[in-house]
């Protein structure tokens, strides 16, 4: 709204005028105190009024492999107006119970399943899963608020757990929201490869190599053929236009905003090169034996397909 057409604006009128759409909508506490000023409750109020009789909105997917620039993009996606983010998602990840002591999370129910002394089938991990993001995708309807799932692909593609052996993060969403909208994200193989080997995360698969990283890259690509795709690079080029992009993609309200507001907004993962400005930054020196993996063939098909100089 713009500054004019604020001026001339009344909050309890507008409070009022709002309530008395409602009807039976369950009323909101005016003092709670997570509550900061009169037009936080109006917002709030038109968010039950438009969405009370209509279908939540199924939540949207973005999904990208760990050090492809996944964070940045995200955190511009979780500051548009209304968008609530959840990061790093994935229930059938093995990479938290890979460890000698379970983890203390008492606020992670799945996890809590996962690591009880009897074993649990995955299918009533799959089922808890679900349910809570149905239920929290429908609360934040309410609200007016859109819920977007971050995928930790990385869990799925990049373990000792075959990568064919299970669904993906989209395919257990679908059942339960047929119109779900998904974009995924890429970098060049050469970057993504090179920020992981030094972030020293070797053991997570082997052969630790490019080839065998674009094998793995290859297998990703496949289960989301149907999905649209961007290009980190392009994105880092032309943030305004890719962001508008992907707003479209996953029906989303575009805020140019956003991209101004990255410096605010904190996310798990983040473990490139961080900053608050969207930029090309040069690559890094790569160590000989990369290099002269270059020649490999799946790595090579990548480029090609994706417009990647090798």
């Amino acid at each position: 709204m713009t500054e004019k057409a604020c001026a001339g604006r009344n909050p309890a009128r507008d409070l009022e005028e709002v309530l008395s759409l409602l009807g039976d909508v369950p009323v909101v506490d005016p003092g709670d105190p997570s509550r900061d000023s009169v037009s936080d409750l109006i917002e709030e109020y038109c968010g039950l009024a438009v969405n009370r009789d209509h279908e939540p909105t199924p939540p949207c997917t973005i999904h990208h492999l760990a050090c492809t620039g996944g964070s940045l993009i995200s955190k511009v996606v979780a500051a548009l107006p209304g968008v609530v983010l959840l990061s790093e998602i994935d229930p059938l990840s093995t990479m938290e119970l890979a460890r000698e002591k379970p983890r203390f999370a008492p606020t992670d129910v799945i996890l809590a399943l996962k690591q009880a002394a009897r074993p649990v089938p995955e299918r009533i991990v799959v089922n808890t899963f679900l349910a809570s993001i149905g239920t929290m995708n429908a609360s934040l309807g309410t609200l007016g608020h859109r819920l977007v799932i971050r995928d930790h692909a990385h869990s799925h593609f990049y373990t000792m757990v075959e990568p064919d052996s299970r669904p993906t993060l989209r395919e257990l969403l679908l059942p339960m929201a047929a119109r779900l909208r998904s974009v995924v994200t890429i970098r060049h193989p050469l970057d993504s490869f090179g920020a992981l080997k030094l972030n020293l995360w070797k053991e997570d698969f082997h052969p630790f190599n490019l080839e065998e990283y674009c094998i793995r890259f290859q297998k990703f690509i496949r289960r989301y053929e149907d999905v649209p795709l961007v290009r980190y690079e392009d994105f880092v080029a032309s943030p305004a236009i890719v962001l508008e992009e992907i707003c479209d993609i996953l029906n989303l309200p575009f805020d140019v905003s956003a991209l101004g507001m990255i410096g605010n907004i904190r996310m798990t993962g983040d473990s490139g090169r961080t900053g608050s400005t969207i930029k090309k930054r040069p690559r890094r020196d790569l160590p000989d034996e990369i290099e002269i993996q270059r020649s490999s063939r799946p790595y090579r098909d990548i480029c090609a397909r994706f417009g990647y100089e090798p």
